[in-house]
């Protein structure tokens, strides 16, 4: 009966050698990678739950008595209402984190 396990000759096991020396290195880029990943995605998670803070509660955009909003549109960071005062039409834009007022103009008919 011939003897099952036979050791491999010098050039094979120097190429056993080889593969398995290689593959401890895929392995451990691969570990290494996927930490890093998990590392970035955990301090992304942690950060942005600190950067949002508390809501103020002072928050509100002013607008004159008697004021009639007649439309509103929210983009790029501003708010921008058409509102209707005493029967002339003005655009009013404010920023949409702070509701601060960054500008408004008044808009006329030509005679």
């Amino acid at each position: 009966m011939p003897d099952p396990i036979v050791p491999p000759d010098p050039q094979a096991a120097a190429a056993i050698a080889r593969v398995k020396k290689l593959m401890l290195i895929a392995s451990l880029t691969t570990v290494i990678a996927v930490g890093a990943v998990f590392g970035v995605i955990g301090y992304r998670v942690f950060k942005s739950g600190e950067s949002a803070g508390p809501p103020t509660a002072d928050m509100g955009a002013s607008l004159p008595a008697g004021a009639k909003v007649l439309s509103s549109a929210v983009g790029d960071g501003r708010v921008v209402l058409t509102v209707e005062i005493d029967g002339a039409v003005e655009l009013r834009s404010f920023d949409l984190k702070t509701l601060r007022p960054i500008g408004q103009a008044r808009l006329s008919q030509k005679p």
